[in-house]
């Protein structure tokens, strides 16, 4: 990785917080290659309650505003924070409407009890702001004391023989304590937390989140890294929680991670500074809090294996095939369409991690070449290629390919490795020969040795040929066909697409527009007398 250096430039900072601060910066600026990419920039739904109305609402919202309401998450998937709010508004009746007012008379919500009408004054405010509360508590995980209080008003009204008011509150209990048990996943008490496992192998890595609030998780997130094989797993964790955290507003008290980060001590004391109060890293050794840490690695490895293991299978053992030094991350395949050395283009397809991007693939018009040589085309064409990347590596043909696939034998093979040579690269070429059908029936190194290629990897193949062809054909056919439908009346300057139409709508052709006067071509929308002059003049 030295190697790749160019220069460097420092900065000096006062102290060690400022430049963990200017590093996390620099980091989001740049992007640079070999550092942990944080691109997910998505914000976590929140439940909100309105405290300062005199009847508050509950709603959804991704936007935490310092406004006095109280905040409760993050849920990381957002349909748990919405069927947490319907359970709410089911079962205490708060009202729905997003503005308040006074009405003459109820809605349909009061009528199927869903509501409890404050707005015509069918609950006082001092009761409306007791269901308030309960949900509060139900929110901050205290269950046990809203069942209790619950209870204890099921026994009043019970009592006075109030049965339906009590039947109510019987099925708010159980619905309460049906709820509760379904959040439930662990026994660790406290109050804000949040669980960090992360688990890579040889393509990438992959970090999980668990958001913990009081012995309850209410969501979770996942995130995907790549390149980041030779890294290790306190590397890639210290640069992760750094981005991760200095850019949130709602951060927990305690944060468990798997082993001791980077500059832990000066990040604590960053964020215990933003929130206004201790926030600290811990590292479980035993009891519930590590079984809890090794909960989230488990399932960061499942999520990585779920997410790669067929396309992570073929390109290992594409490695291990074709005897690569670096994983085939970036396989890039070319093709040459002409027809009997005329309409002369490339297509170029992608494939990236084991998956052909479609929306990767480019065409080239052949520029230099004016015989029908394929090898030189390519020759031409992966030169023009990778210069587009080492001038701007951010261009829309990114970085180079860790392999190129051409098209034919091993003429083909040493023209593009011409075009290698002259950027002084090292980038593996293979020749996808084809039968009498045109079907690629294996691959061929620089030696012209043939790869014996698995079924998986010679239909991976097989589709990458495909593909290419599609892109140079269909590239070769739009040409032809635009020759085809170009006239003389393309070559005047001041006519465009739109006026050839209306001339070949109104004439018919180009020997009738010939026939046609000055006056009569001026009739065409657009066109004044001088136009219809020089139109006259290039026709004749």
């Amino acid at each position: 990785m030295v190697s790749l250096i160019d220069h460097f430039e420092y900065i000096v900072t006062d102290n060690e917080a400022e430049a963990l601060i200017l590093e996390c910066n620099l980091i989001k600026k740049n992007m640079p290659k070999f550092n942990v990419l944080l691109k997910d920039d998505k914000t976590y739904p929140y439940i909100k309650i309105d405290v300062k109305s005199d009847y508050p609402n509950v709603s959804y919202t991704r936007n935490i505003k310092n406004d006095g309401a109280k905040y409760f998450g993050p849920y990381a998937n957002p349909y748990a924070a919405k069927e947490m709010i319907n359970f709410i508004k089911e079962r205490f009746q708060i009202r729905q409407c997003k503005t308040f007012k006074s009405n003459k008379r109820a809605c349909l919500n009061y009528h199927i009890k869903r509501c409890l009408a404050p707005c015509i004054n069918y609950v006082s405010k001092e009761d409306y702001k007791k269901q308030i509360n309960q949900i509060i508590m139900l929110l901050e995980g205290r269950t046990e004391s809203i069942v209790k209080e619950l209870e204890k008003e099921m026994q009043e009204v019970a009592q006075k023989q109030n049965y339906e008011q009590a039947a109510i509150l019987r099925d708010k209990i159980n619905a309460i304590k049906t709820f509760s048990e379904q959040q439930k996943v662990s026994n660790i008490n406290e109050k804000t937390i949040d669980v960090i496992g992360i688990y890579k192998n040889e393509i990438e890595a992959c970090i999980e989140i668990f958001f913990v609030r009081n012995s309850k998780m209410i969501g979770r997130e996942n995130y995907f890294f790549k390149n980041m094989a030779g890294e290790e797993t306190k590397t890639i964790l210290s640069d992760f929680v750094k981005q991760y955290y200095l850019q949130k507003e709602k951060i927990p008290s305690k944060i468990m991670i798997q082993e001791d980060i980077e500059d832990r001590e000066i990040l604590e004391k960053l964020l215990s500074e933003k929130v206004g109060r201790k926030v600290e890293f811990r590292i479980p050794q035993k009891g519930e809090k590590l079984r809890f840490v090794e909960m989230a690695i488990n399932n960061a490895k499942i999520t990585l294996e779920n997410k790669t293991k067929e396309k992570q299978d073929m390109i290992l053992g594409l490695k291990q095939t074709l005897n690569l030094e670096e994983l085939p991350r970036k396989i890039e395949c070319y093709d040459i369409s002409n027809l009997s050395g005329d309409y002369m283009v490339a297509g170029m397809c992608v494939a990236i991690d084991g998956v052909i991007k479609k929306n990767l693939a480019k065409r080239f018009k052949i520029k230099a070449v004016f015989t029908q040589d394929d090898p030189r085309c390519l020759e031409e064409v992966v030169t023009r290629r990778l210069k587009h990347s080492i001038d701007n590596p951010k261009s829309g043909f990114g970085e180079v390919p860790n392999v190129i696939f051409a098209d034919g034998g091993i003429t083909q093979i040493r023209a593009i490795k011409r075009a290698i040579d002259k950027y002084k690269l090292e980038i593996p070429v293979f020749g996808m020969v084809k039968d009498n059908k045109h079907t690629t029936k294996n691959l061929i190194d620089e030696t012209r040795k043939v790869i014996k290629l698995t079924e998986e990897q010679m239909n991976f193949v097989t589709r990458m040929q495909d593909e290419v062809h599609r892109v140079a054909i269909e590239y070769n056919r739009k040409l032809r066909e635009k020759e085809a439908t170009k006239s003389k009346l393309d070559d005047i300057l001041g006519i465009g697409a739109k006026k050839k139409q209306e001339l070949l709508k109104t004439f018919g052709s180009i020997e009738e527009i010939k026939k046609a006067n000055i006056e009569e071509i001026t009739k065409i929308k657009g066109i004044n007398p001088d136009l219809a002059r020089k139109i006259k003049e290039n026709l004749d």
